[in-house]
Formats: C-alpha cells, structure tokens, sequence
C-alpha cells in the first residue's frame, strides 16, 4: 500500500486523517493479515451504519430502511421476496414489515397475479422519509469523502461492487 493513502477518521491529522503507515495495513503478501484487516474495518463500518440509522430516525433500524428502500426501488415487493433478499427467516420479516406498516410507511396490497398475496408499496410517508434519510447518508458519504481524490473513491466503489456481487 503507497505510504501517501489517507484514511479519514483515523485521528491525528487536520479532520481526523493521518497518512497510512506501513503498520496500520497489511504488507503486500500477507493475505490472511489483510482478510483480518477487512474484517476488523467492515465491522467497524457496519456498527457505524446501525449508529447513523439509530440517528436519522430513532424508530426505524437498519434492516426496516434498507427493507423500505428495497420496496420502494422494486416499487412493491412480497414479504417472502425480501425475506430471501435479506436472509432473514420469515417472522423476522413480519416483525421489520409490521412495524413499518404501524409507522405508516408500507401498505399491502392484493397482488393481482395470485390474490392470496399481498405486496408491500410504500406510502408517500414512507417514500418521504426513505428520501430523506438518503439524503442524509449521501451528505454523510460527501463528507467523509471530501479529501479523498476521484480516483481513490472510484476504486472503493468497484472494490465494494466486486465484494457484493459475489454474494449473489
């Protein structure tokens, strides 16, 4: 890794950045070293990202938004569908789905092709509050971001890409 990476929220520096020494990442080589690394940062991430949710709306956990953003970009979608999307078992699912519809951000409708189902949309509540909290989180991403050049932010973004598409 080139000495001159900086890493925001590091500490030390102007922002909370310091550049990267050689012994805060692994060396060249040294994969299980790196796998630890990755580990250690995506769950440092995913702790952060529960924190930001908590914030951005108190009732309304990570699971329940990202269950509510994955109905609104499908524009409605069947419980059983999301359960498997997120694997999660199917009374988890009914719990995240019951209490977004208590909030008021998700109705059931009759599915159309086999009534006995019901796809979830969301309300314009719903809708409302998703836009809102995506704005929040990209406000959020630009500021971490902000001294991190195009080209490094572009090569996270196919690093992550990568990383998700081989879970599908």
């Amino acid at each position: 890794m080139p000495s001159d990476v900086v890493f925001p929220g590091r500490g030390g520096g102007p922002k909370g950045q310091v550049d990267a020494p050689e012994s805060r990442a692994a060396a060249p080589g040294d994969r299980a070293e790196a796998l630890r690394d990755i580990q250690r940062e995506l769950t440092a991430f995913a702790r952060r990202a529960r924190g930001r949710a908590a914030e951005l709306h108190p009732e309304l956990s990570l699971v329940a938004s990202s269950i509510l953003d994955l109905v609104i970009e499908r524009d409605g979608c069947l419980a059983a569908d999301l359960a498997g999307h997120f694997r999660l078992d199917k009374s988890t699912m009914s719990r995240q789905v019951a209490a977004l519809e208590k909030l008021g951000y998700l109705d059931r409708e009759v599915d159309p092709a086999n009534r006995r189902n019901h796809v979830l949309k969301a309300t314009a509540e719903g809708r409302r509050i998703a836009r809102a909290a995506s704005d929040s989180r990209a406000a959020a991403f630009a500021e971490r971001f902000q001294d991190w050049d195009d080209a490094d932010v572009a090569r996270l973004a196919g690093y992550l890409i990568r990383y998700n598409a081989a879970e599908e």
